[in-house]
């Protein structure tokens, strides 16, 4: 058995079953091993989709996906979408075929590639240790939520492997929660029984229904309130003290109730620019406590007075069984009737300004939030619509939303929503993307139809890239650069298979509801031509943390 096979095969043993790619030649014998071992392959349209769907696909699955490339420019087609995952610690196997011999026209350094953005770089190195270092990669990616980069050299792939080389490949242990320290949670215990007015931020490392569980236990007992980051975005849905997302989305009542905290926790929330708005969130005279497994994640983003190394779960359920008596905290008649009033976007009165041609933003969120079935996952894209999706569209619990924006890269949201939509097939995937973002990913509109997919693609569309329209556009510079002439979205779409309707005004959002209940036989594209008569808030936020 050859390598490629042999490493193929182990991977699937080790719990490797979803794999995303484009097949060349140097990775073409591996992933078929694979998939001749059980594993399911999705052939993207290109690599810096597949690596995106990948991501999206172990975020929302909770597994660790893969992705197949060939050498050099397979790699480098798909660098943006390792960035992303590995600035969110997702983790990802990406499988690379390698040369090594610098004359060839296929060479890159790949170990650079994959410490300049901060994946970790592997190599299969020989016959004998091929599976070994196949399943080391595996077992890194999981223990310390990595994206890893294992480069298969050709010459290695078709050296022949020892009789019994698969004999041990199986699933890596799991990761082991990390107990937190008595003294810490008598800490955090102390600093909950001193607070008056607590609130709890949850981000990444609270999504799972056992932390979600854990904390609002917690945040019951102290009569704290509840915030996610973005990312969390829907873990606490339908808990009456829920106040959304706090940060940039933020609603008024939201931004207010946070500010006006006395204790803020993050529980595995990184409490950065975006959740705390640059720090505004914070009261001057706020105790801010930060929880986290990883240890160098505590106090990364700001300083904080009480750093707690340890599992969301674990360290919220051992905080509840020291707690003293219950507190009534923030839980009063005046705040529930405030937060069921105003916390929601959708609630508040604004000034509607679309008009014959072009159609609000948030009007076509609201109306699309009530068109659309509950039960959905949506993908987010970058750029100046961003909020109006992640504001506006409901989302039944946190597998419901993936948020791929810790690269800040536009061009993923449709990738970003098609590797959701595997992970949850149960549920209706919505793609909220710019018109430039669309154009971007465009090719794996192919890919959505191939699989057959019931996904919705909802494009904010106002001809342009919208935050640079709207971040120079008042002090006088030219435009040119960043503004286009109307493009027929609805009409690229179905060129690849889709419906697609072009939508102006409320009226043209009948074709949307006619589509939901209908037999859903094709995807469908929505067109919106959009107002462009203001920037967002969240993006002049952004600018200002370039």
């Amino acid at each position: 058995m050859k390598v490629a096979e042999a490493v193929g095969r182990a991977l699937v043993d080790a719990g490797i079953t979803q794999v995303f790619g484009v097949v060349g030649s140097g990775n073409f014998h591996l992933t078929n091993a694979m998939v001749a071992a059980g594993a399911r392959f999705v052939a993207a349209r290109h690599e810096g989709g597949a690596a995106t769907m990948a991501d999206a696909y172990a975020r929302t699955s909770g597994t660790v996906a893969a992705l197949s490339v060939h050498q050099g420019p397979g790699l480098t087609n798909a660098m943006t979408g390792l960035a992303e995952a590995a600035k969110s610690r997702t983790p990802l196997l990406v499988l690379a075929a390698e040369v090594t011999e610098p004359r060839s026209n296929f060479f890159v350094d790949q170990e650079a590639l994959a410490r300049a953005v901060g994946a970790l770089p592997l190599r299969v190195t020989s016959a004998g240790d091929a599976v070994a270092e196949a399943l080391t990669a595996v077992h890194r990616a999981v223990h310390e939520r990595r994206t890893v980069l294992l480069n298969l050299p050709l010459p290695v792939q078709a050296l022949d492997v020892p009789d019994g080389a698969l004999d041990r490949a199986a699933p890596p242990p799991p990761r082991a929660a990390v107990e937190p320290t008595r003294a810490d949670v008598t800490a955090l215990t102390q600093a909950l029984d001193r607070a008056r007015r607590p609130v709890f931020v949850a981000g990444r490392g609270s999504r799972s229904p056992g932390a979600r569980d854990a904390i609002e236990a917690l945040a019951d007992h102290h009569g704290a309130l509840l915030a996610t980051s973005a990312v969390a975005n829907g873990l606490f849905h339908g808990n009456p003290w829920s106040l959304d997302v706090s940060g940039g989305f933020a609603s008024p009542l939201t931004a207010e109730l946070v500010r006006d905290s006395d204790l803020i926790v993050g529980w595995g929330c990184a409490l950065n620019m975006w959740t705390m708005r640059h720090g505004q969130l914070i009261a001057p005279d706020a105790t801010v406590a930060q929880i986290d497994d990883d240890p160098s994640a505590l106090g990364a983003h700001r300083d904080v007075h009480l750093a707690v190394t340890g599992d969301v779960e674990l360290t919220a359920r051992r905080a509840l069984e020291t707690a003293g008596e219950p507190r009534r905290g923030r839980r009063t008649p005046d705040i529930a009737e405030a937060i069921a009033a105003r916390v929601r976007w959708r609630d508040l009165a604004y000034d509607d300004t679309s008009t014959r041609d072009r159609i609000d933003p948030r009007t076509l969120s609201i109306a699309l939030d009530d068109i659309l079935p509950a039960e959905r996952v949506v993908g987010v894209d970058s750029g100046n619509f961003m909020g109006h999706p992640s504001m506006y569209l409901s989302v039944p619990d946190e597998n419901g939303f993936c948020f791929t924006q810790a690269f800040q890269s536009i061009g993923l949201g449709l990738a970003t929503t098609i590797g959701a939509a595997l992970a949850r097939p149960d549920r209706l995937p919505v793609a909220a993307l710019g018109d430039g973002g669309a154009l971007m990913g465009a090719a794996d509109l192919d890919t959505v139809r191939r699989l057959g997919l019931p996904l919705v693609a909802v494009v904010y569309n106002d001809d342009g890239y919208g935050a640079e329209v709207h971040h120079f556009g008042p002090d006088g510079h030219p435009l040119d650069t960043v503004e286009f002439p109307p493009t027929d979205i609805a009409a690229v779409a179905r060129g690849y298979g889709f419906e697609a309707v072009t939508v102006r005004t409320r009226t043209d959002l009948k074709a949307v509801a006619d589509w939901v209940a209908g037999p859903r036989s094709a995807p469908l594209l929505i067109d919106a031509k959009v107002v462009k008569d203001r920037g967002s808030w969240w993006l002049e936020e952004a600018f200002r943390g370039h």
